[in-house]
């Protein structure tokens, strides 16, 4: 059979049937979901991907889902509809943000209530201005049944998920504050889960030299971006990992854009044209 030379890598942050910026609905992401599974693609784990890019063999059809932030619709809705098709994805969680209690009914669950998961801009409202994380959050505990479920894996955001590089503050002082972010989101991920890898997600997009310099010291190696028009592939940076965000789409969408992104021929051409676009530094 043969191995996959380049691994797109999705990234999502909402599923949920409030609609607004950065969200899928659940039939959109269902739809993506079961076409995934029934093509034949397979969810690879961060220890998989890591092997991927310095040579190991994976399938052909070979893929990563990631998540942004951990909010609480990932564990209401993209949870079960995972758990249904077996398939397997990464979230990157703001362990600031993260808090304790019993797990919440999901929509996997018969004849739950579930709970009420808004738009984005209503989670950043809960969370920066009404001290009310918890209600659109991830806990620790829906964190840990994911895990044991095989739905997700639980990876670091950093743990207040600040943009330290638009702070009026001195490079010194830009680094001390993520630094000590990446300190904190360490120790809570190591208290919470037992253990931190070494794969870090950057809030917003937002990394320069001193960033990565500071996150090697930490021990994050494989470094996850927002950047959209590059290949990950046989022996590519794990510093810089491309990401393409997913759009509120049925899985027809998402099968042309895998193509636009997979293809070795067509890919190189569209990431070049799109970053062009956008006065973006193109990918391989």
């Amino acid at each position: 059979m043969a191995n996959a030379r380049s691994v797109p890598v999705l990234m999502h942050h909402h599923v949920s049937p409030s609609p607004g910026m950065i969200t899928v609905s659940p039939e959109n992401f269902e739809s993506q979901i079961a076409w995934l599974a029934a093509d034949g693609w397979t969810s690879l784990t961060l220890e998989q991907y890591a092997g991927f890019l310095v040579g190991q063999p994976v399938p052909r059809k070979s893929i990563v889902i990631t998540f942004d932030d951990g909010y609480l619709d990932n564990w209401v809705y993209a949870h079960p509809i995972l758990l249904k098709y077996g398939m397997h994805a990464v979230v990157f969680v703001v362990t600031g943000w993260m808090g304790d209690g019993p797990e919440r009914p999901h929509a996997g669950q018969t004849g739950a209530t579930l709970p009420a998961t808004p738009d984005h801009r209503g989670c950043e409202a809960a969370i920066l201005e009404q001290d009310r994380a918890d209600s659109v959050m991830m806990r620790w505990s829906e964190a840990r049944a994911m895990i044991v479920a095989g739905t997700f894996e639980v990876h670091c955001h950093t743990h207040t998920h600040t943009r330290w590089m638009k702070q009026a503050i001195s490079r010194a002082q830009k680094c001390v504050g993520i630094e000590s972010d990446l300190s904190r989101a360490r120790a809570v991920l190591q208290q919470e889960l037992g253990s931190v890898s070494d794969t870090l997600c950057w809030p917003y997009g937002d990394f320069d030299e001193d960033y990565v310099a500071i996150a090697r010291q930490q021990g994050f190696t494989h470094l996850h971006t927002t950047h959209p028009f590059g290949r990950n592939v046989v022996g590519g940076d794990p510093g810089h990992i491309y990401r393409f965000a997913i759009r509120n789409r049925p899985a027809r969408w998402l099968r042309k854009r895998i193509a636009l992104s997979y293809h070795p021929l067509i890919a190189p051409l569209f990431n070049r044209f799109k970053a062009k676009q956008k006065k973006m530094a193109p990918g391989p």
